[in-house]
């Protein structure tokens, strides 16, 4: 989760292994797809990374490059995109850059069909490496268009709340370097 000027290089070593964890060893997501948003993932999938950086074209006609932790659709029964972020502790800016990441995601692999722009919000996740009593258990996204009120979840997981013995029960092996 890095938002730059264009020209300036930003980085964590948090998001540096989270990456290195999801490129070199995609199948360790899965698992903790089934349990951020039930899935039902056995690990026979295609994970498909997309690009995680994007251009955005900003009031005063300057763009910002963000870079997103991770943006992949995982092909089984039906193909499902997803954007899931790793952060150290909560911060207010949280929402506003998983809003700004979920729509230029949807804008980049959206479709014009004749006068429609069809658009699909990936499902979006949070993972927090350290947590408070403050921090979120659940968080939501919520728009006001002129068809309506659209809401999405913006899917919580916490380290802190897994056990060793948790995480090898469950399989969420890729919580195993943040663990420690």
């Amino acid at each position: 989760m890095e938002q730059e000027k264009i020209g300036s290089a930003v980085g964590t070593p948090y998001d540096d292994v989270f990456r290195t964890l999801l490129n070199d060893c995609s199948g360790l997501v899965l698992p903790v797809l089934n349990e951020l948003f039930g899935e039902k993932y056995t690990g026979e999938e295609k994970i498909v990374f997309s690009k995680n950086e994007h251009f955005l074209n900003q009031q005063d006609g300057n763009e910002t490059r963000i870079v997103t932790d991770s943006s992949f659709a995982v092909y089984g029964d039906e193909e499902k995109s997803y954007l899931f972020e790793c952060q150290s502790t909560a911060d207010n800016s949280m929402l506003v850059r998983i809003f700004e990441y979920s729509t230029q995601i949807a804008l980049d692999e959206g479709k014009v069909e004749g006068n429609i722009l069809n658009v699909k919000i990936p499902r979006s996740a949070i993972l927090f490496l350290r947590s408070t009593s403050s921090t979120p258990d659940a968080m939501k996204i919520r728009m006001e268009t002129p068809g309506g009120t659209v809401c999405f979840d913006v899917m919580v997981m916490k380290v802190k709340q897994y056990s060793i013995e948790e995480i090898f029960d469950k399989s969420l092996l890729l919580l195993i370097p943040f663990y420690i």
